[in-house]
């Protein structure tokens, strides 16, 4: 009875954690739509203050629609984090099942390599990746910054992935190769929809920092056909006069893709970060 309490209790003290969190990440969230919904002068006197009749005003959702072409940013962002994550996902899975399977001289030594990229930012070689990028055509494209973030996104997915594959039996993989499975197909049909919690986890973790990225895009891809959304958003702040109403209008867009796909992976997610906290 009392390990069943014990249980019971780390489960909810789990879920407070996770329901604290998110109060505090959406309480941001929350504020920067109150406030893209209501004019200037409501913006810095009461920020705090839910739109009412007086001040509702949505001019800054018709300043975004009308200058730049939005569609095209949101398009962008879209197809580069999409494709974005599915790289990471592949390419990380299979680094960390090869990891978690075979042992081989140096294992250690290329988890260690593959983690490097967690502890040292990406940015510290902006200059290095753009050279690259001049040297082989690639500026100006969003193929430089599916490149760019597939490599940032790929040493989180393997710390987190090669984990969790070591969780799956061994019984069912001999079993499989028994059965006359090559290793690809136990790789595609029995490893991985084991570990959906977790990829579903490094699929949100990958995601939010490629959506939100200004860095990359404004050095890699500044041009009008390639800009992503929260590029495309520093059009109304300039250097002496910032359009707040715009400004907040276009962050409030460029949230509800997230919130949907995160609204998506919400149970794969708390799945993958609780597996293994409680017993």
């Amino acid at each position: 009875m009392s390990k069943a309490r014990a249980s019971l209790t780390r489960t909810s003290l789990v879920h407070l954690a996770l329901i604290s969190y998110a109060v505090i990440s959406i309480f941001p969230v929350f504020l920067t739509l109150i406030n893209s919904m209501k004019d200037r002068n409501a913006i810095f006197r009461n920020p705090m203050q839910i739109p009412t009749p007086k001040t509702f005003d949505l001019v800054g959702y018709y300043t975004v629609l009308g200058q730049g072409d939005f569609a095209t940013y949101f398009q962008n962002s879209f197809i580069v984090t999409v494709v974005s994550i599915a790289l990471v996902l592949l390419f990380g899975a299979m680094a960390a099942f090869a990891l978690s399977e075979y042992r081989f001289r140096g294992n250690t030594l290329m988890g260690l390599y593959l983690a490097i990229g967690i502890m040292i930012p990406i940015r510290l070689g902006t200059v290095a990746i753009l050279q690259g990028m001049v040297a082989t055509g690639l500026v100006n494209t969003l193929t430089a910054l599916v490149l760019v973030y597939t490599a940032q996104g790929i040493p989180l997915a393997v710390f987190i992935l090669s984990e969790f594959m070591r969780t799956v039996s061994d019984d069912l993989k001999n079993a499989g190769r028994i059965d006359g499975l090559s290793e690809y197909s136990i790789f595609f049909r029995l490893v991985l929809p084991l570990v959906r919690p977790a990829m579903a986890t490094v699929a949100v973790f990958t995601m939010i920092p490629i959506w939100n990225d200004l860095w990359f895009p404004l050095i890699l891809a500044p041009s009008e056909a390639t800009k992503t959304v929260t590029l495309g958003s520093q059009i109304f702040i300039g250097q002496f006069v910032t359009n707040w109403n715009a400004v907040l209008a276009a962050l409030s867009l460029a949230i509800l893709p997230v919130l949907i796909l995160y609204f998506i992976f919400s149970r794969q997610l708390i799945r993958g970060i609780t597996s293994g906290a409680v017993k």
